[in-house]
């Protein structure tokens, strides 16, 4: 079955109740207080799977401890032309360059009033349109529309495969998009926490200016990180060479070193979400101890399907007891120390 197929299946197959799990209670030990809000475990559904919150309700019961959905854009657009999808099960990777292919809010945002916060934790993804003319005004709407129905924005900037949104990530552009987004939330009067999804491909320069720039405008944290258009020599699939963003296995060394730069570049004052390659309990406590509060998984999800979920929670536990840790919190950012 080709990958858009089997990832289109699954979600009518979520939304519609079919998928009966027998969801084990967390650990009080993975709990952990972020932006007001309690999350009893730390691990997370990334952006792409639930583009169109059609499943979120039915992903949380699954086990996950937030679900976030998006990437959202102002108007409904269909994405780039297929193939746009391809597996790389002997790197267990995928490359995408789906392109923002979502329903646009209005439709996105009536799918999240059904939202109960009793089910768990939903994050809102949201980025621009292909053919937008006022790229900063599609963040502003995207605020606006979902900021009352989640828990968490973010503001990707760092996807690969909508030309020219990368370059949201250098200075001046980045610094008069945030602080239209921040004043956007003071004018709404929103407490809604606020984040930005960067790129593993940053150099260190360029991580220490958006740092600097999140803690100085008011952003409340950061994904870190994105896909990568980087290939590295490892990928044996014959697909390695498509064009779009690497997921999976092969970037979570490469995204966990970004991730280590910003802990130190934020001196553990932004709270981290930690993404990319984690397929098992002890590289998910390998984030944590380079410095992520929160987890989330993608590739591994796909190929793992739904006992991964338990699995890294258990495999989690496993490792804060052989450190000697009594609580996620306890760990956070300790490969610094």
């Amino acid at each position: 079955m080709p990958p858009e197929t089997a990832h289109a299946l699954a979600l009518w197959v979520l939304s519609h109740d079919m998928v009966k799990v027998s969801k084990q209670d967390d650990n009080a030990k993975l709990g952990i207080n972020l932006w007001g809000h309690y999350f009893k475990n730390p691990i997370g559904l990334a952006a792409g799977f639930d583009k169109n919150a059609r499943a979120f309700k039915n992903l949380l019961k699954l086990g996950f401890g937030f679900v976030e959905v998006g990437t959202v854009t102002p108007r409904p657009q269909s994405g780039n032309i297929s193939p746009r999808l391809f597996r790389l099960p002997e790197d267990q990777a995928i490359i995408n360059r789906m392109g923002f292919n979502n329903d646009g809010l209005v439709s996105v945002s009536q799918r999240l009033q059904k939202f109960n916060s009793f089910w768990g934790f939903i994050g809102g993804n949201i980025g621009m349109n292909k053919d937008t003319t006022d790229p900063i005004q599609d963040y502003l709407m995207g605020i606006e529309k979902l900021s009352p129905l989640v828990n968490y924005l973010v503001i990707n900037i760092s996807s690969p495969n909508t030309p020219g949104l990368r370059e949201w990530q250098k200075y001046e552009l980045f610094q008069n998009l945030i602080q239209c987004c921040v004043v956007k939330k003071k004018e709404l009067s929103s407490s809604i926490p606020l984040l930005v999804k960067i790129s593993p491909d940053l150099t260190l320069e360029e991580i220490n200016i958006l740092c600097d720039l999140c803690m100085n405008l008011g952003i409340d944290g950061l994904i870190v990180s994105n896909t990568t258009i980087t290939r590295p020599n490892s990928l044996m699939n014959s697909k390695k060479n498509e064009a779009g963003g690497l997921s999976g296995r092969p970037i979570f060394q490469l995204s966990t070193d970004c991730l280590f730069q910003v802990y130190k570049c934020t001196k553990g004052m932004l709270p981290l979400i930690g993404v990319g390659g984690v397929s098992n309990g002890a590289e998910a406590y390998q984030k944590i101890k380079a410095g992520a509060s929160l987890i989330q998984l993608y590739t591994s999800f796909i190929y793992g399907g739904i006992s991964i979920i338990q699995k890294i929670k258990d495999e989690l536990l496993d490792e804060l007891k052989k450190d000697g840790f009594t609580s996620i919190k306890d760990a956070i950012g300790t490969a610094h120390k």
